[in-house]
């Protein structure tokens, strides 16, 4: 949808939407503008800059905005289109540089929101309405990436050990309480001796070791002293 723009004697009216049909101008006196009221995109070009936390980053976006306003995106700017995607670089590297690189990847849509914002408030004297706007890439140098990715190695090594350390100590403890009710039931110990004998044989192992238990030493011992 397109609007028309009529100009006359330096004062400036609202005309009618285009639609098929003959448009009679004046060219000594009448100038017409005609202006879209389309939903438009451009891309933010990709800047580097500084975070909060000295980082350097390269960071491109993406805006939709449309002209709401017809007659103030004519009047208040000489070119409402220009001035919004310049307005936008500036906008990215000043949000931007109040973030740290943590929030800068993990919360790019408070990021694209609060850019959206400031842009909306700036360019509404403009006619022009932000709708979205989006963050699209952000690159990191590759010294930063090696260095993240060998952090994040070495956390998920820590953790890692820290979950073996654990089980070790879980499993440390049911053996000391397996002992513990062993030694209160002798018939206990007997029946788990039966049971490893059973799963050896059926294991059809070419060798079989027969452990022999520690009362039937003692006792022979007994009988020899």
């Amino acid at each position: 949808m397109t609007t028309v723009i009529k100009v006359q004697d330096r004062e400036t009216e609202r005309g009618r939407h285009v639609i098929q049909g003959i448009f009679f101008v004046l060219p000594c006196t009448d100038t017409f503008r005609k202006v879209d009221l389309r939903t438009v995109t451009f891309d933010i070009p990709a800047q580097e800059f500084l975070t909060k936390d000295s980082v350097t980053v390269s960071v491109d976006g993406v805006v939709y905005f449309r002209v709401f306003d017809p007659i103030c995106s004519v009047v208040n700017v000489s070119n409402s289109d220009h001035a919004t995607r310049l307005l936008a670089q500036t906008t990215l590297r000043n949000v931007l540089g109040t973030k740290n690189l943590s929030e800068l990847l993990s919360d790019r849509e408070g990021i694209s929101n609060s850019m959206q914002i400031a842009l909306d408030e700036a360019t509404g004297v403009w006619g022009i309405k932000v709708e979205r706007v989006e963050i699209k890439d952000v690159k990191l140098p590759l010294q930063l990436q090696r260095a993240m990715a060998a952090e994040a190695e070495a956390t998920r090594e820590a953790r890692a050990k820290v979950i073996a350390a654990e089980g070790e100590m879980n499993a440390s403890r049911a053996l000391k309480e397996a002992s513990l009710v062993m030694a209160e039931s002798p018939s206990a110990l007997q029946l788990r001796y039966l049971q490893t004998l059973n799963n050896i044989a059926a294991e059809r192992n070419s060798t079989i070791i027969f452990p022999l238990p520690i009362d039937i030493i003692q006792h022979f011992i007994s009988k020899r002293d």
